[in-house]
């Protein structure tokens, strides 16, 4: 599996899913437009999830080939992939517009992206994510959990891996904070930023809420 961040909560997901040979399934999640300062993400894509619908969110135009399209909650199964997606508040007050929490099972891996997460999760929700290997959590604050919020959300999740998202990096606009805040709340941040990840099940036997600090490039 290969993970590559585009910045703000955009990823690459690079799968080859049991029993799908040698064909790859590349999954986007959140492609964003230019409005935050950063280029937009590129490249033919097999599927898309959206966690709701912001503009630095659901760019899917900027996708080439013709991607299933999953923008709300429910389970679905798509080229071998399967995925949950849960309907969570986008932040503290009650914004009309929805947040879709998505869990990706694919090569015995669970990926749980909390897209623009801004509350607590239910008891019933932790219950459905449990297990999780991979934790893309928003930690800039201000429209999402903010970095202390963030920590407590971990440490109740306990995910092998751990990737920050939704924080300001270099050259965007969008006024959140960036990992420093996180950083010191967890206190075992990587010194350097990785833009891509190669990993397998294998390869996460062992590890216990690890930080991986991703950049673009």
């Amino acid at each position: 599996m290969n993970i590559q961040y585009y910045g703000h909560s955009c990823f690459k997901i690079t799968t080859k899913p049991a029993g799908r040979g040698q064909e790859d399934v590349t999954i986007f999640i959140d492609p964003f437009d230019k409005s935050i300062g950063l280029r937009p993400p590129q490249g033919q894509a097999s599927l898309v999830l959206v966690t709701h619908d912001h503009a630095d969110h659901n760019n899917v135009e900027a996708l080439k080939g013709d991607p299933a399209i999953i923008d709300l909650p429910g389970e679905f199964s798509v080229k071998g992939v399967n995925i949950i997606g849960l309907q969570t508040e986008h932040g503290e007050t009650k914004n009309p517009v929805k947040n879709t929490v998505f869990v990706v099972d694919t090569e015995d891996i669970k990926i749980c992206h909390l897209g623009d997460l801004g509350t607590e999760l239910s008891e019933k929700q932790m219950e459905e994510i449990d297990g999780i290997d991979v934790l893309m959590i928003p930690i800039g604050g201000k429209y999402t959990l903010d970095a202390k919020k963030a920590c407590e959300l971990i440490k109740k999740i306990e995910p092998k891996i751990i990737i920050p998202m939704h924080y300001r990096i270099s050259g965007s606009t969008i006024d959140i904070d960036d990992e420093k805040k996180f950083c010191a709340e967890m206190g075992n941040c990587p010194k350097e930023k990785v833009s891509k990840l190669n990993f397998k099940k294998k390869d996460l036997e062992g590890k216990s809420m690890e930080i991986v600090l991703m950049g673009i490039e």
